[in-house]
């Protein structure tokens, strides 16, 4: 598949779900629309595009991911569960069929080929950091610390993939303007700025919580004098 290559390929919007590529995604078909359409993928190449649908505006995204199915189990009821991975993302330039399922004309795109390798790649190392930094200051603060997984993507392009798929809260407008952008120096200027943000926050809180728990302390302290002064007396 190359960036000019065009195809027709059946979509599955999913209501604020934004797949980005090299990332799992499973999924429930029950619907019999999309029990129909996994039987006609399945046939075929195994792939269906991901579309995040926008229930506020009630549109589609303009830009998805074909999503490839690994694994599926079809129950006596005919409903499926299946694991996919994300694959290439595309820009959607029509739909060309509504039933039974909707099917899109798209063309793949992928991201600009970087102008200096050097400045990714540290780049890339200080987005590492910052969500480094995130994960311990958020496991200081919960009481329950955690690591990045091993597996964490090295490569600038993949890991600005793993970042924004990994978004917590409700950020589906975020992820889709990350999944849009086809820079990856520029997709990982963005959220080291969210990363950063985050990092400050949280430092913030840790402080506040700290200076708090001092302070409880030494009240505590200042009591037990008390007390032995009462007891003195």
């Amino acid at each position: 598949m190359t960036q000019l290559a065009v195809r027709e390929l059946p979509l599955f919007p999913l209501p604020d779900v934004v797949l980005f590529p090299q990332e799992v995604l499973p999924l429930h078909i029950f619907e019999p629309r999309y029990r129909m359409m996994l039987r006609t993928v399945l046939e075929t190449d195994r792939r269906f595009g991901v579309v995040r649908w926008d229930p506020q505006s009630g549109s589609m995204a303009s830009v998805g991911c074909c999503a490839e199915i690994l694994q599926c189990q079809t129950q006596k009821d005919d409903r499926s569960y299946i694991v996919t991975m994300g694959q290439q993302r595309f820009r959607l330039l029509e739909v060309v069929r509504e039933a039974p399922f909707k099917v899109g004309l798209v063309s793949w795109i992928e991201d600009e080929q970087p102008s200096d390798h050097d400045q990714l790649s540290q780049l890339s190392s200080e987005v590492s950091q910052a969500l480094n930094d995130v994960i311990e200051l958020t496991g200081k603060l919960t009481g329950k610390p955690t690591s990045l997984p091993s597996d964490l993507p090295d490569l600038p392009r993949e890991l600005s993939y793993w970042i924004g798929s990994h978004l917590g809260g409700p950020v589906a407008d975020q992820q889709q303007a990350l999944l849009e952008i086809t820079n990856t120096e520029e997709r990982l200027r963005e959220e080291f700025e969210l990363l950063d943000e985050t990092r400050r926050q949280l430092a913030a809180r840790t402080v506040l919580e700290s200076t708090l728990r001092d302070l409880n302390v030494s009240s505590g302290d200042e009591d037990d004098n008390e007390s032995d002064q009462v007891e003195e007396d």
